[in-house]
């Protein structure tokens, strides 16, 4: 019975231990008995380290250093022995190195069974008595190098640093009291072994970005890419590399991402540790066969290969195999599967003889990347020991998991999904389009088919994906932590995490709302035709979704405190205002072809828009590049994303086709239609217009009080006795009878010597009115002045029910005229006017 109380007590023990998780919040600015203090006026925080501690570790402690000295203002002193002091003190270190860690074990103040044999874990724990001099210490110990440092990266997180504070100019909260409540807290070990990033399609932003800010894809600009990684608590990357390699563009990048801790490979079509432009730069330096074609030039390829894994023999990576055709396309047609198992065993004799290794104590994988994956359902296999990478389809969609009813391939599997994508039917590269409820359910469902040795997401130029790739690693280290009815929250305490609480769910709901849109189609795909103008009234639908979002915003914009805007607009508002922007160009386009098509002025007016929508993209993307953040991120925002004609892009965005038309009268097939007793037209919605050579008509959109309004151009123009300068509106009646006619006009002064403005007003023609609305001005301020509207209205006869036309002639420039309201029998008095009546 005893030993199965003992039993029990250790599993009792073992649960208590793992059931605080690091997600918890254990740094706190509220003082209590129970905490430790960390910062206040009279304390001054240290950091005890060993003597010798791994230069990958001791990077991140100086970045805890600098992160505690933006938000406290003070900068913790960096130890290599414990003094006697009254002050607190971090303890950091990894257990087995021969540090003051394993000390702490052989005192029983750490518990050993947490962290050995585990896999990059860490623990954050309070300890009494490190030595006879302080009474009270924090320890972040971690299992192995990565453990050890994502422990650190975590204290940071929770004392308020983002891990996107320089990837998205995140701002740091000041504090001046922090406090660390006591307890044991952990993470646990990841669930996927290796989880990662692909900045690829990097060209014309990231490289143009990179090239500006560090001289190109050098081991300044991967030492914060690393960091940002590392802040993730992700451990692997393929690198850039449209016209890139990594490690021969500055050879202090494959030493760099050793020490950090990265895990180095190359794309599902880089072999054995090498760039496709290291295949270039090789043969043109020895002058050899450009034949990428192990059939042909074996020899060749063998030697290529070989001064690949020589080249980084002594950093940590995973090595992909197999082969597919030069610059990511399909092998030959004649290829065949023993060629490609062949291939795949040199590769390995290559590496063994390299290493000096059995093959399988270097990890390797394979990717069943598009035609590979028909030879691999063709019955092409490699040793147990490589693990077997399953891809999407390009757009998020997974193409192939293992099979549970069969035995499983012990080497295990993985998956690269897409977050970006260069290929037909068209590109997806400028903004992101992947809500995280699709990423969730598609790597859920990987996960459960047994997919946890790698995760890799090809990220494009990295910006502006930094929610979904924060998502896509946290949801690596521990996929079951998410569910259908959470990812919300999720959105939430993401938000608050960069901006704050106070907006966190509004701001939420714009990430959560964004991406769906972008879903519905992407907006490289985008087009007039894309939505319909007809049925349902579908496109201003659409457009009207993300104006709103927009609307929203920039409501937020203007509430959230002036140092979260840098990071908010690249966030959240940019990605949302110019894909709004996006919608209503393509709206005008839609527009202004069908009007053309039926010889309407009004296919002017919506030319001008799509251009003046095109010049505010530019604007935006201007902002973007030269403005955020000092000027911080020249040329990111570079991809082109209008004109697309193929799957590939433009070197620049492509203005849209317009029409214009030159008639001086133009129709259009609105008719307006009595109900409830009235009718009320939108003045721009005009079915006929008539125009001179000297003087023509124009929309002010968003002019007044509702919607637009419509005048005269130009406005020292004055119709001649013989010009006909009008606009005509259908209207089916079913109603007869003398009917008041209210035009609501701008309440524009008598300014011509007081002779007063004049409009003349008929129904077909007959009898027309000739109205003189202000002419009694005589200085004195009047009610439609204070109101901002004249409502000039005047008696009109319709003898018999159908269709009739209202024509509206000005006989002076400066009439501006907003809305027409008829009243039948039925309409009711409100300020701004009835709505607008159905169109036929």
């Amino acid at each position: 019975m005893r030993y199965f109380q003992k039993i029990i007590i250790a599993l009792l023990a073992f649960f208590s231990f793992e059931s605080t998780k690091a997600a918890d919040p254990f740094i706190t600015t509220e003082k209590n008995p129970s905490a430790i203090t960390l910062k206040e006026k009279t304390i001054h925080l240290s950091f005890y380290v060993n003597i010798g501690l791994d230069k990958g570790v001791l990077r991140s402690v100086t970045n805890l250093q600098t992160d505690f000295e933006k938000v406290t203002g003070e900068k913790p002193t960096l130890l290599n022995q414990i003094t006697s002091t009254s002050n607190p003190v971090i303890i950091i270190g990894t257990i087995g190195d021969n540090s003051i860690i394993d000390e702490l074990v052989k005192q029983k103040k750490i518990n050993p069974n947490a962290l050995k044999g585990k896999s990059e874990k860490f623990i954050i724990q309070n300890i009494n008595n490190p030595n006879d001099q302080s009474k009270d210490a924090i320890v972040i110990a971690g299992s192995d190098k990565r453990g050890t440092i994502y422990g650190i990266y975590e204290f940071s997180k929770q004392i308020g640093i983002s891990p996107w504070y320089y990837w998205a100019d995140v701002p740091v909260e000041k504090k001046e009291n922090l406090y660390f409540k006591k307890g044991i807290y952990t993470d646990g070990e990841p669930a996927v072994k290796y989880r990662g990033i692909f900045i690829n399609d990097e060209a014309p932003a990231l490289s143009g970005w990179s090239k500006a800010t560090f001289g190109g894809f050098n081991s300044q600009f991967y030492e914060k890419i690393f960091e940002l990684l590392l802040r993730l608590k992700a451990n692997y990357m393929w690198p850039a590399m449209w016209g890139n390699a990594f490690y021969d563009d500055d050879p202090k990048n494959g030493e760099l991402a050793n020490e950090m801790g990265i895990v180095m490979g190359t794309s599902h079509h880089e072999p054995m540790a090498l760039a496709q432009s290291d295949w270039h730069r090789y043969i043109k330096k020895y002058n050899l066969p450009n034949v990428w074609d192990y059939s042909k030039n074996k020899t060749v390829l063998d030697d290529f290969w070989k001064k690949g894994m020589e080249r980084s023999k002594n950093w940590e990576k995973l090595v992909t195999i197999g082969m597919r055709g030069d610059g990511d396309e399909a092998m030959s047609e004649g290829t065949n599967i023993s060629l490609l198992e062949n291939i795949v065993k040199n590769q390995r004799q290559i590496i063994e003889k390299t290493t000096g290794q059995k093959p399988k104590k270097t990890p390797q994988i394979w990717a069943l990347y598009k035609e590979v994956q028909d030879y691999y359902d063709q019955g092409m296999r490699v040793p147990d020991d490589v693990i077997l990478l399953f891809c999407d389809d390009n757009w998020g969609n997974v193409r192939k998991l293992p099979d549970l009813s069969k035995p499983l391939h012990k080497g295990g599997y993985g998956m690269y999904y897409h977050f970006d994508y260069v290929g037909g039917p068209r590109n997806s590269k400028w903004i992101n389009i992947s809500p995280i409820q699709r990423v969730w359910e598609q790597m859920n469902l990987s996960y459960q088919h047994g997919v946890d040795k790698v995760w890799i997401v090809n990220v494009g130029d990295l910006k502006p994906m930094e929610f979904p790739i924060s998502f896509f690693l946290d949801m690596a280290w521990n996929p079951k932590q998410f569910n259908s009815q959470n990812l919300f929250e999720y959105t939430q305490n993401w938000a608050t995490q960069q901006f704050g609480a106070k907006h966190s769910k509004e701001i939420a709901t714009l990430l959560n709302r964004y991406p769906k849109y972008n879903r519905r189609v992407t907006p490289e795909m985008l087009d007039s035709k894309t939505y319909s103008l007809e049925n349902y009234n579908e496109f201003e639908t659409v457009v009207n979704d993300y104006k709103n979002l927009a609307l929203e915003a920039y409501r937020i914009y203007a509430e959230i405190p002036a140092l979260y805007r840098d990071a908010y607009f690249e966030l959240v508002l940019y990605p949302i205002d110019a894909c709004s922007n996006l919608y209503e160009m393509y709206l005008a386009q839609a527009k202004n072809k069908r009007f053309a098509a039926e010889n309407n002025i009004m296919a002017n007016y919506y030319a001008d828009k799509v251009k003046k929508y095109f010049e505010r993209d530019s604007i935006l993307q201007n902002k973007y590049n030269t403005e955020i953040a000092g000027g911080k991120w020249t040329h990111i925002m570079d991809q082109m994303r209008i004109g697309y004609k193929s799957w590939h892009d433009e070197p620049k965005n492509i203005l849209p086709d317009v029409n214009y038309v030159t008639e001086n009268e133009k129709t259009a097939d609105k008719i307006f239609q009595e109900k409830n007793g009235f009718v009320s037209i939108e003045a721009e919605n005009f079915s006929r217009v008539n125009e001179s050579k000297n003087i023509h008509w124009e929309i002010i959109p968003d002019f007044g009080k509702t919607v637009s309004g419509i005048t005269t151009f130009p406005q020292n123009a004055y119709p001649n006795k013989d010009e006909n300068i009008y606009v005509e509106y259908e209207i089916e009646f079913s109603s007869v009878g003398q009917f008041n006619v209210e035009l609501l006009l701008a309440p524009t002064l008598n300014f011509n010597n007081n002779k007063s403005l004049r409009y003349e007003i008929s129904f077909d023609g007959e009898n027309p009115q000739t109205i003189n609305f202000n002419g009694h001005y005589k200085g004195e301020l009047g009610k439609w002045q204070a109101e901002h509207i004249v409502r000039s209205a005047t008696k009109l006869p319709i003898l018999k029910p159908g269709k009739h036309k209202l024509r509206f002639r000005v006989l002076e420039p400066g009439i501006v005229l907003q809305k027409i309201l008829i009243d039948t029998g039925g309409l009711k008095p409100t300020y701004l006017g009835a709505p607008q009546s159905e169109m036929k």
